[in-house]
């Protein structure tokens, strides 16, 4: 239905509507840059019709021209525009719209011309070798969504043995987990996989296929901060000393590894996605080379790609390592990638808790949820400073961050909705609920802010 509405709109401006049907967000972005002809390629414009990984009933429109996604303003001129037009249709003006229609609507498979391009980037990078992953057995979770494509066109025609993959049907209703690599469900699905056809690799999307995550033959995952390092450890073998830009809630333990034992830069900077690539752009126009960008969620983006977070691209650059290892004579399987992440430091102990602002509280005083979030931060700021077991993280572009306890703590403002989430990372659940207590300590001035996550947690020791 919204396929179709968005169709008639487009055509009822006198435009030509090429379909792709079921897609991957990446590959909406892309059809604005590759060149044929025979696919109508490169469109003006692309709009990719997905809800993620959210419920069926959350589907939204993403909207892509050559120069990537389009951001905030761009998206509320288009809806304050929409609203103009949409108060001067007629109802015999909608349905001509209807007739013309289905003359000025085409429909391509461009799917087999993204996936084609995969491939080829594989074979490049084993020496032009047809079927560099051949011997290797790699299972793929779609989660039911649009990943599944990857599994019988992207992996068999590179050689790969592909049984045990799951989940590769498309069903909006996701009957046997949220396709999201941060999902522990998802997660415990793709590694059972792994283990049970002793699959050397595994790979899980989520739903649009812009995010991705990897298990290697142990049942290691691979995803969040895991996933940074190992990419990182391919970027900075390929651009020795670039910057690597990245979300706000990364470990200290991965700042090290890139830095220390890499060579590196890392720059850490807010959430989001969009943020985050931006930033990595605005380091390259100001003279700081950055060749990767990427959130622990698993959105990751190369300048080598268009800075186009692509899960499925993500994943090309583990398998060429894959298969240039193999090419090179070096066997082991997913050790290769494995051994790219040895002496990364991980935490004793994580969490995250999210602390709500009750809007209707009268502590706001009227005022929005963002202000009183902003308060808080101000006043657990003010008291970290005369703290002296506790340090302010010297840089820092989001929310308070804080190291303490032999670990770190960071209270940020979500990007969209009312809740502070506090993320805790420490050598032990002892330490983290020392950090844990420090913020109790400051937010319990705030009666709007529900911090019953964060009481259970500290009493729970």
């Amino acid at each position: 239905m919204l396929q179709d509405a968005v169709s008639r709109g487009i055509t009822g401006a006198g435009l030509d509507v090429v379909q792709y049907g079921l897609a991957s967000t990446p590959a909406m972005f892309n059809s604005t840059l590759t060149e044929g002809d025979a696919f109508f390629c490169p469109v003006d414009g692309a709009i990719m019709i997905t809800a993620s990984h959210l419920p069926y009933n959350r589907n939204g429109l993403k909207f892509f021209t050559n120069a990537g996604g389009l951001g905030k303003p761009d998206i509320k001129d288009i809806l304050e525009r929409a609203a103009d037009i949409y108060k001067q249709f007629m109802v015999e003006g909608l349905t001509n719209l209807e007739k013309q229609t289905s003359t000025s609507i085409k429909r391509v498979d461009y799917m087999s011309v993204y996936t084609s391009d995969l491939v080829k980037a594989v074979r490049r990078a084993a020496g032009d070798i047809e079927k560099p992953l051949e011997g290797f057995h790699i299972v793929v979770d779609a989660g039911n969504g649009a990943g599944g494509f990857f599994a019988a066109k992207v992996l068999e025609p590179l050689g790969a043995k592909t049984s045990g993959s799951q989940f590769l049907e498309p069903d909006g209703m996701f009957p046997n987990h949220i396709p999201n690599p941060e999902d522990k469900t998802a997660m415990k699905a793709i590694i059972q996989a792994v283990l049970d056809n002793k699959a050397d690799l595994g790979i899980i999307f989520d739903t649009d296929v812009d995010r991705s995550a990897a298990v290697d033959s142990t049942g290691h995952e691979l995803n969040r901060n895991r996933l940074i390092a190992l990419m990182s450890a391919i970027v900075l073998e390929e651009h020795p000393g670039t910057t690597i830009v990245t979300d706000s809630v990364t470990s200290d333990g991965l700042t090290t590894f890139i830095e220390k034992k890499l060579g590196g830069k890392h720059h850490r900077f807010k959430r989001g996605y969009k943020n985050v690539i931006d930033e990595a752009i605005r380091l390259n126009s100001i003279g700081e080379e950055s060749h990767l960008a990427i959130e622990t969620s698993g959105h990751g983006a190369l300048k080598e790609n268009h800075w186009l977070d692509d899960g499925a691209y993500l994943m090309v650059k583990l398998l060429n390592k894959l298969a240039s290892a193999r090419a090179a004579g070096r066997g082991g399987g997913s050790k290769v990638l494995t051994d790219l992440v040895d002496g990364l430091e991980e935490p004793g102990f994580a969490v995250e808790l999210r602390l709500k602002i009750d809007q209707n509280h009268s502590d706001l005083k009227g005022g929005s949820f963002r202000d009183y979030g902003e308060a808080v931060l101000k006043h657990l700021e003010n008291r970290v400073d005369s703290d002296p077991k506790l340090q302010k993280a010297p840089v820092n572009y989001e929310g308070v961050r804080v190291s303490g306890s032999g670990g770190w703590f960071l209270l940020r403002l979500s990007l969209h909705d009312p809740v502070l989430p506090l993320n805790i990372e420490a050598p032990s659940r002892e330490d983290a609920v020392k950090l844990g207590l420090a913020v109790a300590a400051a937010t319990k001035e705030f009666p709007a802010l529900d911090t019953s996550a964060l009481d259970k947690f500290v009493q729970a020791f």
